[in-house]
């Protein structure tokens, strides 16, 4: 089962790279010019890929810490596996932003011109921090397992792993016991900064005063745990196709472990979310209430009620109920169900960060602006095009096929943790 779980997702990634190329070329012969947002939604589905994946990112790089700094011995195996899914997320969120921007080769200013009272600038400078840390961090967690590696040749490719090595040979256990003091350390770092950047994702948005559906000190905190639930999600689905499932009883227990931690964190995130739903739309101001309402019962009421409340909230907590509590089903059989779960979490998260981005550009910021200006661009209306979706299925298939590569040529999850099958 597990196997054909993996040709398909190889399948799926390598379709949706070859017709995301399409998309790539018009993204770079025709620049913007085929995107439906503009002057007045200038922010679309690329911005709400780029904080959907970061979240994932930073979700799962704070449930490693589960694993390195906190100690959590039923995780223990899992580390390393979800650093390098944090490391996958990560790469496809920078891209999606990357191909945001108006000029994307001048992405480097913000590194070398930046401005500290601004928002962007303090990301580009946290994201470097965390990606240079979740490097180092993934590198010392693989080291003894690559040297292993590169001297059985089992589990990986040897050449390669012993170019990663870079030299290092000790594998003693002053070596691991001084990896295992390094990785708390650097476990210990990565927490406020993790929690900074994504809050910092957060904070771009909640800064914005003229867009009051936005401007809350709570948007930074609902982002970070919607990436803690999204993150949790999408570390508990892959770990049940490519984690160490050798020994059944521990696997299962594992996988109801995080289903009970992924079933909380979505339960709390769609509370903090319909708090923020009945306080804006209960005093009836216009500038609060109108992105609130378009998003439950405009054009697009189905992204919220289907994709995000029906199979994205609902329908998964069912299923983690019956099978992850206490008192739910005991049988082997429970790991499946809860990585279904957790899949649907996942994918329909994309629908709560879009949610998110749109609805809070619709309202003209001055009354009546929407009919003083026509043309290309001069809309309060916004559907992503095919060439928007097909570049988002690119950057997705691509964060897909680094993830399957990396754990092909990496040792990520030892070969005597793995059933073989």
């Amino acid at each position: 089962m597990k196997q054909m779980i993996k040709r398909l997702v190889w399948l799926i990634a390598v379709i949706g790279f070859g017709v995301g190329l399409y998309g790539m070329y018009l993204r770079f012969t025709t620049g913007h010019r085929m995107t439906d947002y503009g002057s007045y939604i200038p922010w679309g589905l690329w911005v709400a890929a780029y904080i959907y994946f970061i979240g994932l990112s930073a979700g799962s790089f704070l449930l490693s810490t589960l694993v390195y700094v906190v100690k959590v011995k039923k995780l223990e195996k899992i580390g390393k596996l979800a650093l390098f899914t944090a490391f996958g997320c990560l790469i496809a969120a920078l891209i999606s932003i990357w191909l945001d921007l108006g000029h994307e080769f001048r992405v480097t200013r913000v590194l070398f011109h930046p401005n500290f009272q601004s928002m962007m600038s303090w990301m580009g400078v946290l994201y470097s921090s965390y990606f240079l840390l979740i490097v180092v961090e993934l590198w010392i967690a693989i080291r003894v397992d690559l040297i292993e590696t590169a001297r059985t040749g089992r589990g990986g490719s040897a050449g390669f792993a012993k170019l990663l090595a870079l030299g290092s040979r000790d594998t003693s256990d002053a070596a691991r016991q001084a990896d295992a003091r390094k990785l708390k350390i650097l476990g210990t770092i990565g927490v406020p900064l993790a929690i900074a950047f994504h809050g910092g994702v957060g904070a771009l948005f909640g800064v914005i005063a003229a867009r009051p559906h936005w401007n809350s000190g709570l948007t930074p905190i609902a982002f970070l745990i919607g990436a803690l639930a999204s993150g949790g999600a999408l570390l508990t689905a892959v770990n049940y196709v490519w984690g160490p499932d050798k020994d059944k009883k521990q696997f299962n227990e594992m996988m109801k472990f995080l289903g009970k931690i992924v079933l909380a964190l979505v339960l709390f995130d769609f509370l903090l979310e319909i708090a923020e739903i009945l306080v804006g739309l209960y005093p009836g101001v216009p500038a609060e209430a109108q992105p609130l309402q378009a998003m439950l019962f405009g054009p697009y009421w189905y992204v919220f009620w289907v994709i995000h409340f029906g199979l994205g909230v609902l329908l998964p907590a069912i299923i983690l109920f019956s099978t992850a509590v206490p008192g739910g089903r005991s049988d082997r059989s429970v790991a499946g169900p809860i990585a279904f779960a957790c899949l649907l979490v996942t994918v329909t998260f994309l629908a709560v960060r879009l949610n998110i981005v749109i609805p809070g550009l619709i309202n003209p910021e001055i009354p009546g602006l929407e009919y003083a200006f026509s043309g290309p661009g001069l809309k309060f209306t916004y559907m992503p095009t095919a060439m928007e979706w097909m570049v988002s299925l690119w950057v997705a298939s691509l964060g897909i096929l680094f993830f399957l590569l990396g754990e092909k040529l990496l040792p990520i999850v030892k070969p005597e943790n793995r059933e073989v099958a």
